[in-house]
């Protein structure tokens, strides 16, 4: 009878300490907009791939208004060209990333973030040069910050409809910041630091290991943990650049 009691104790142990880190994860998960998903029976999209989903989405849904604004009121003929092209692409994209989305049946977003609809106003309230200069700073920066979630997702998932959208925004995110940097006025000394690994962990890399399996395990904290601290570094970043003006 002990080793019976002493089992059923250790599994009583077990058992409120995977409650405990569900509550934990689903606190984290609350923190982020759109990140909801309804998946069809028998598949539950984890949080990894959840995170890339809805981050292009948003990124889309801020980022097609500002080149349109930029293709309009830009000053320099460059970021003209440049708004234009982006606008188009990202078009392109969030056709891309709905359809991914309905193919997973996962709720994506509908609006931008409020910090995203600020940004819109402060390149509404800009004109001439400086306007150039917040176009060019806060996309560079945004494009910087999604980036490496694509590639860590795209090493780990094992979606092919999330590893073909990953695939697909690789290549416009990088050709957004090649494009950026064409106009000269990315500030380089003056973007976020990149988040490397501490010895003995996989850092960003490790993060996507959420795409381990079906069920939203520990790891998937790691996730939201690294993309809160890329848009807070991120956001630091722009704030000390755009002051500089």
């Amino acid at each position: 009878m002990a080793p019976l009691r002493s089992a059923r104790r250790r599994q009583g142990h077990r058992t409120r300490r995977v409650a405990v880190l569900l509550i934990t994860i689903a606190a984290g998960l609350g923190v982020l907009p759109g990140v909801a998903v309804a998946a069809p029976a028998g598949q539950q999209l984890n949080a990894a791939d959840a995170a890339l989903l809805n981050g292009v989405r948003l990124a889309g849904l801020w980022e097609m208004p500002a080149g349109q604004m930029a293709a309009e009121k830009g000053q320099n003929r460059t970021v003209r060209q440049i708004g234009a092209e982006i606008a188009s692409e990202h078009e392109e994209l969030d056709r891309l990333t709905v359809e991914a989305a309905n193919k997973l049946g996962a709720t994506i977003p509908t609006d931008p973030t409020a910090e995203q609809k600020g940004w819109l106003s402060e390149m509404q309230n800009a004109s001439g040069a400086r306007f150039d200069q917040i176009f060019v700073t806060r996309l560079r920066v945004a494009h910087g910050k999604i980036f490496p979630v694509i590639g860590a997702v795209r090493a780990s998932t094992r979606d092919p409809v999330i590893r073909k959208l990953a695939e697909d925004a690789n290549k416009f995110v990088m050709h957004h910041m090649q494009m950026l940097e064409s106009t000269g006025l990315v500030r380089w000394p003056e973007l976020p630091p990149a988040a490397l690994p501490a010895p003995g962990n996989d850092g960003l890399l490790a993060a996507a290991s959420a795409n381990a399996g079906p069920q939203v395990g520990v790891s998937s904290t790691v996730v939201w943990l690294v993309f809160l601290a890329a848009l807070g570094t991120g956001g630091i970043a722009t704030y000390r650049i755009l002051r500089r003006n």
